[in-house]
C-alpha cells in the first residue's frame, strides 16, 4: 500500500506539473486546447490517477493518523487534481484560483510522501 501511495503520489506531482506548464501555455498564447486531443485523455489520466490516490491515501490517513495530514485534505487534494487537469487548457482560467488549488495539491502531495516515508523509518 504504501508503495502504491508514493508512487501515485510522485505520478500526480509530475501531472500537476504538466498542467502547471500547460496553463502557463495557454495564458501566453490564449489558445485553448483541443478537448479530444489533449484535454479529454489528461483529465482522464489524472482522474484514474487521482481516485486510486484518494482512496488509498484516505485509508492510511485514517489508519495511521499523521500529524499534519487529514481525510479532509485528501479529498481536496483530489478534486482540485481533477479541476486543474481540465483548467491548464484554458487561458480564461482563473490565474490565481488555478494557482492557489496547484500549490495546494503540491503542498498535500508532498505532506503525503513525507508522512509515508517517516512512517516507515
Amino acid at each position: 500500500m504504501e508503495n502504491n501511495i508514493l508512487t501515485l503520489s510522485k505520478k500526480l506531482l509530475v501531472n500537476v506539473e504538466t498542467a502547471h506548464k500547460r496553463f502557463q501555455h495557454s495564458k501566453e498564447e490564449g489558445v485553448r486546447g483541443d478537448f479530444h486531443t489533449e484535454v479529454k485523455p489528461f483529465a482522464d489520466e489524472v482522474k484514474l490517477a487521482a481516485d486510486a490516490w484518494r482512496e488509498i491515501a484516505a485509508q492510511w490517513v485514517k489508519s495511521n493518523r499523521p500529524k499534519n495530514l487529514h481525510a479532509n485534505q485528501i479529498e481536496t487534494a483530489a478534486d482540485y487534481l481533477e479541476v486543474i487537469s481540465v483548467q491548464a487548457f484554458f487561458p480564461e482560467t482563473s490565474k490565481k484560483r488555478f494557482l492557489d488549488q496547484l500549490q495546494s495539491v503540491e503542498f498535500i502531495l508532498n505532506s503525503m510522501i513525507i508522512a509515508v516515508e517517516n512512517a516507515r523509518q
